[in-house]
Formats: C-alpha cells, sequence, structure tokens
C-alpha cells in the first residue's frame, strides 16, 4: 500500500503553517525586542523600553519591572515605558508585559549604560571617517544593527577630481563588525551619488542593503559581483575621466545580504545615463559641465506599493528628467515593478524633484505614495500631481495641521518657477494628495533652508520656519506665532513633553529654551548641512536616539528624561520607519510620523494596521493564504527554521516528491533515492515557503 503525506516546506525564512484563510491588508514590520536599556541616572538606573504597535494600548496592559527575580515596581506601570530604579540589589534588568493581570514571558536583559549613550568603535579603513548612517535588523534577532557610510575624499557634484571608494560597514550594538562592503573606483563619493536603502525587502526577517553599485564594486565577502549583468563585466577597468567624473561605463543595482554583505542579485541600473544634457532644468546645466553635475543626482527610498510587503525605488534626476523605478525583492528575484519617467521639459513633472523626498500614504488608500519635491507618484507608478514650484532643498511630509484632512507638505524653494512664469513661491505648504497650496510665502525669492513640527508650547499643530524675516509661522493660519528658532535643521523627540527639540550640528536644544545636550567631542557631518549621522528611535521608548560621528568611534546619545507619555516605538509607525531609511538621502531631512505627534494630540496614538513575520503569521511570499498550527494534521509534517533539506524517510522505497507553491501550482515532480531532499540544489526553487508532498513512488514512474 502507497503512503501518502505532505510538508510544509519554509525553505530559508522559518516555521510555516497549514493554509487557513485569507490575508488582510496589512504592514508587514520588522519583529523587534523591547530593547531595555539601563542607563546611570543619580543613584541608580533609567530604565526605557519599547511598547508594540501590536500591544494593547489602554489600561489593562503593562508592564513590571525585575532586577534579577526581584520585581522592584510597586505598581503596574502603565502611564510609560520609563523607570527610575533607586532600589538596592544586583542582578539584570529585565521587563514583562502584563495583560490583564497575567504576567507574560520576560524580556531580554537590559543594555546597560553607564552614562547617556552607547559608544561603538569604528574599525575604519586607514583615511576613512564616518558618514550617514542607517539602521535594520540584519540578523533577524530583534535589536537593529548600524550600518555605516564611510568615505574618505567626497566631493559635490559640482567639483572635479577623483574621490575614495565607498564603503558600508555594518556593526552590532556590541561594536562587533559584521561586514564591509567596497563600491570600488567607478562610483565617487559625495552625498549625490550613492544612497543606500537598509530594510527588510523580502519580509524574510533579516534586513538586505540596496544601492547602486559598479565594476570594481565587491561584496562583503570581498568578491566581486558576479550575478546578472556583473557576470561579463571587466572588474578591473577604470571608468573615471581626466576630471574624476564617471559618465561611461555599466551601472548596476544591487541587493547585498544584511547578514553578511553577500551579493543576493545585480541588475542595469534603471535609468542609464543616456543624454547627458537631458537631465538639466531651467537655466542650463548649471555652467559648463556639459551634463554630468545634473545626471548624477540620485535619491532613494522604501514604499509599501502593494499596501504590504515594501519595494525599493532607486531615483535619478530632479532639475529636469526624473525617473523613478520601483523594485521588488521576492523569492530571490528582483524584479521591476513600474518606471516613472518625466522625460523632458514639456513634461509637467519634469524638474519637480528636490534634494530629497518623502514617502507616505497621501490619499489614504492603504498604499504609498512618493512626494517628490514638488511633484507626487501615486503607488501605481503615474503621477497623482504636480504644484508646479519646482526644486527645493529642503522638505517635511506629516500631519502638520492636526485640525486639517490627510497630511501637508512643507517645502522651500528656489527661484526657477518665477523665470518659467509659474507662481514661484520660496516657501510653501501644500496638501499631501491634491497638491493644492494652502499658503505660500516669499514669491520669487530662493530660499535655502527650511524646517517644520510642533515646537512651540501650548500650541495644538507644526509649525514651519526659513530664514529671520517670518519668524516662527503657524501651518494651521499662516501667521507668525513665535520668533525664529536658533536652528533650522533636524529635529527630534528628546525631552518628556510632546513638543519636538530643535537637533543641529552636535546639540539639541528647546525652542525658546536651554541646551539639552551638548554631545562633546563629537561632530556633525555634511559640511554646513551639519546633521547627525542617524536620528532615529532606536531602542528604549519612543523618544528618538541621535547617532554622531566622534572621531574613532560612533556614540548614540539617549535620553534619561522621564516621561508620562506612551506611544509605541516610532519604528511601528510606518511612515516614520520608511523616513528612517530615506533619511541618509542627499540633503538629509528628519523623520516625522504619519499621525500628528504633538502638543494637543490625541492619546493613544492612532494603531499602526501591522504585522511581522514570527512563526506564527503569513510569509510574506504567501500572500493568499495565512496558517494556523490547529490545521496541521497527522498526515502534514512542518519543516523551517531555515531547513533546506527536508527529510522523506526513505525506508528502502523511491519516494516521489512534488512541490507546490502555496496557490497549489504544481512547480517540480521527481523521484528521490535519498532519505533527504534539498529543494534548492535538487529542485531549483528559491527561499521561500512551499508545500511538498511526499509519495512512495509507482513501479516505473519517472521524473
Amino acid at each position: 500500500m502507497n503512503r501518502n503525506y505532505n510538508i510544509i516546506a519554509a525553505a530559508a525564512i522559518g516555521l510555516a503553517f497549514m493554509i487557513a484563510g485569507s490575508v488582510n491588508a496589512q504592514r508587514f514590520m520588522e519583529k523587534l525586542d523591547r530593547g531595555l536599556i539601563a542607563v546611570k541616572s543619580g543613584s541608580g538606573y533609567y530604565l526605557s523600553w519599547r511598547l508594540f504597535g501590536t500591544d494593547p494600548q489602554d489600561a489593562t496592559f503593562g508592564f513590571n519591572v525585575y532586577k534579577g527575580s526581584s520585581k522592584v515596581n510597586t505598581s503596574l506601570i502603565t502611564e510609560s515605558t520609563c523607570y527610575q530604579d533607586n532600589s538596592a540589589g544586583t542582578g539584570p534588568y529585565t521587563v514583562k508585559p502584563v495583560t490583564n493581570g497575567t504576567e507574560g514571558a520576560a524580556s531580554e536583559q537590559a543594555l546597560v549604560l553607564q552614562q547617556n549613550y552607547l559608544e561603538i568603535p569604528l574599525q575604519n579603513v586607514s583615511g576613512y571617517t564616518a558618514g550617514d548612517a542607517s539602521c535594520g535588523d540584519l540578523d533577524g534577532d530583534g535589536q537593529y544593527e548600524v550600518v555605516l557610510k564611510e568615505e574618505n575624499s567626497p566631493k559635490d557634484n559640482t567639483g572635479e577630481g577623483n574621490t575614495g571608494q565607498v564603503k558600508f560597514t555594518a556593526y552590532k550594538l556590541n561594536g562587533t563588525k559584521m561586514w564591509r562592503i567596497d563600491l570600488g573606483i567607478n562610483l565617487r563619493e559625495g552625498a549625490h551619488y550613492v544612497q543606500f536603502m537598509v530594510y527588510d525587502l523580502d519580509g524574510d526577517g533579516s534586513a538586505e542593503i540596496a544601492c547602486k553599485t559598479a565594476p570594481g564594486t565587491k561584496d562583503g565577502l570581498g568578491n566581486y559581483l558576479k550575478l546578472g549583468p556583473a557576470a561579463s563585466a571587466d572588474q578591473t577597468k577604470d571608468y573615471r575621466g581626466s576630471d574624476g567624473r564617471i559618465i561611461t561605463g555599466p551601472e548596476w543595482y544591487t541587493i547585498f545580504s544584511g547578514k553578511t554583505g553577500a551579493e543576493l542579485a545585480t541588475v542595469d541600473y534603471i535609468p542609464a545615463r543616456g543624454n547627458l544634457s537631458g537631465w538639466g532644468g531651467i537655466g542650463g546645466n548649471n555652467g559648463n559641465d556639459n551634463g554630468t553635475n545634473r545626471v548624477d543626482r540620485f535619491l532613494a527610498c522604501v514604499a509599501y506599493l502593494d499596501g504590504e510587503r515594501p519595494s525599493v525605488i532607486p531615483c535619478r534626476g530632479y532639475y529636469g528628467r526624473s525617473v523613478l523605478a520601483a523594485w521588488d525583492w521576492r523569492n530571490g528575484k528582483l524584479t521591476n515593478r513600474w518606471t516613472f519617467d518625466s522625460q523632458d521639459g514639456t513634461n509637467p513633472y519634469s524638474g519637480m524633484g528636490n534634494h530629497n523626498l518623502s514617502v507616505g500614504d497621501v490619499d489614504q488608500d492603504g498604499k504609498d505614495e512618493i512626494v517628490y519635491g514638488s511633484m507626487c507618484v501615486d503607488d501605481n507608478g503615474k503621477g497623482l500631481y504636480t504644484t508646479g514650484l519646482r526644486h527645493g532643498d529642503a522638505m517635511h511630509l506629516g500631519d502638520l495641521d492636526p485640525d486639517r484632512p490627510g497630511l501637508e507638505v512643507f517645502g522651500i524653494h528656489e527661484n526657477e518657477a518665477v523665470i518659467a512664469g509659474l507662481p514661484g513661491w520660496g516657501a510653501a505648504l501644500f496638501d499631501a494628495k491634491t497638491g493644492e497650496v494652502i499658503y505660500g510665502w516669499d514669491k520669487a525669492i530662493d530660499v535655502g533652508r527650511g524646517c517644520a513640527d510642533n515646537v512651540l508650547a501650548d500650541t495644538k499643530g507644526c509649525q514651519c520656519w526659513w530664514g529671520a524675516a517670518h519668524g516662527l509661522v503657524s501651518c494651521k493660519t499662516g501667521l507668525t506665532v513665535g520668533t525664529v528658532p536658533s536652528s533650522t535643521n533636524f529635529v527630534i523627540w528628546w525631552d518628556g513633553d510632546l513638543t519636538r527639540e530643535l537637533l543641529n550640528s552636535n546639540s539639541i536644544s528647546k525652542y525658546g529654551g536651554s541646551t539639552l545636550l551638548t554631545a562633546s567631542g563629537c561632530s556633525s557631518i555634511n559640511g554646513s548641512k551639519s546633521t547627525p549621522c542617524l536620528s532615529v528611535d532606536i531602542f528604549g521608548d519612543w523618544r528618538e536616539e541621535v547617532i554622531f560621528s566622534c572621531g574613532s568611534s560612533l556614540r548614540i546619545y539617549t535620553t534619561t528624561t522621564p516621561t508620562t507619555n506612551r506611544i509605541y516605538t516610532l519604528m511601528h509607525d510606518p511612515q516614520y520607519r520608511l523616513a528612517v531609511a530615506w533619511q541618509n538621502v542627499a540633503y538629509n531631512q528628519p523623520p516625522h510620523t504619519g499621525f500628528y505627534l504633538g502638543y494637543g494630540m490625541t492619546l493613544p496614538a492612532p494603531k499602526p494596521n501591522i504585522k511581522y513575520y514570527d512563526g506564527t503569521m503569513t510569509s510574506p511570499d504567501m500572500p493568499a493564504y495565512s496558517f494556523s498550527r490547529s490545521s496541521v494534521t497527522a498526515s502534514m509534517k512542518v519543516f523551517g527554521n531555515r531547513l533546506t533539506a527536508l527529510p522523506v524517510r526513505y525506508n528502502g522505497m523511491l519516494k516521489l516528491v512534488t512541490v507546490y507553491d502555496c496557490s497549489g501550482k504544481l512547480l517540480r515532480k521527481a523521484i528521490v533515492k535519498n532519505n533527504a531532499v534539498n529543494l534548492q540544489k535538487e529542485f531549483g526553487v528559491s527561499d521561500g515557503v512551499y508545500m511538498v508532498n511526499v509519495n512512495e513512488a509507482a513501479a516505473g514512474e519517472r521524473k
């Protein structure tokens, strides 16, 4: 009698379970640990930890703090996710969630700091210094790692001469160097050339790194690229011109493993350079550079274009022609979802790009749009609108006026629009869904710096500022409501209230008040832009940390100011998380949440519609199904935990192994003579989740 049993194979992503229904339109997000830190403060330690976006937010849910086996809090902590412990005794700190009086499992042990920063010693290549950074869970352990861009002699696009070779180095928070990627001589150093995205693009629990590459690039294993178009390229050829610019030779886009830095996929960069003069805007190509300045202006972002899984979007150009190419990294394959191309100057979308961009669900359909300066590209790759305000240097997307439906955009602009006969505001607030200008200021003035957020205490809604002439302007009324802040750069949630603080160079200050932090021995980066390596909610509660370059190390500074406001980690707000990903792009901008976070906000914060793969939820590679343990029958076996060699219980009988995808489509079948089958090597399937049927083979049956 033939025996038949089924296997659900979770190759290289973890445990999966049997089919049980359909998937809701939720976004896959990182599964983080509690991010518990204990910072020496006064006579004890200040502790803070994450509330997840998936946690209950009412008073029936709270936390207990433990030092060793002893609980140190006298009553359940429900109003915040921080605690000052001055008790005696020793032992590692942990926290336990409590739901309706029932205590859950303990968190990981706290990261203990003896000062208000975590120091990561750098293992730089000689002559290289720290630049922009990003973060992601590279190894799937629930803790963020830092990916640092290191440069030797960066140049602006207008500058001639050779630069160094861009390096990306990954560090764990304990200082362990994970890998280093070397982009080689055929990519220049500088703010506009190489934009790197760090994000879990396929939902396997570990982040990837995506960036532009070229001949000479070596991955984190020290190997030249060898996949796709790189397979037949001359990796030793030097394409640099006599002026140091690179306007010939292959251009690629590569996905690297976050765990090892290994090359996973390489494709041709979209778009190719084409006609160099076609990338210029009003006024030509900014001097006699033959278009080489304008063609090498790159941006990038990550967006949930289908509402559930992220796509990576490298971009080229913004003064004239602008091209955005959306790519999906799924099942070990990199495929182009769509390409937006403004083409030429007759297109109303040409010349509307900034030195930065932002991503958010501006039309509230559950899918992301890309706000590309003065225009917006819809989730389907079609133009949603253009304001006609043209190029600018800074932009802020958020719920700037919480009493007005939807999101708003505040940006500053150069005077190009006036040259074109358009209403050229130097600063403008517009509706993020329609592009309708709500307020405009300083017509025909080239404005260089601008910022927006809620910095004014006791006032609901955000303020915006640029220069000194108008002071601090209300996003609700368009009128001046205070003096201009001391800096027009970054903003950060740092102290205990809901208003945001000013972050500039190596210091944090209160609007109209005192300095809250000066990072002695540390410096900002990016020249006169004076930005940090990264501003991000990387551990602790919802307040943000800031990463500075401090010579031979990075320092991650964190607040020790208590708060009575309980908000889930900002990294579980989709818009904020995506903003952290694009923060390193060109002229860095601070991240903003997709909901209003400021004075007068309604708590709890809007609950994010997110999920993450943790062994009990749908794999992101199976959009049509979800799984439950109860539906696994005795004849069904489940294998996972990155197990690709699946046992088939060979007992002297031939086995017919049939592999299906999770829609039931037949992929491959074969007779096996061993007691195990490797789906990748023997069946040629990519990483993913599959259903496998194993049957004793009938006599004479063939592959």
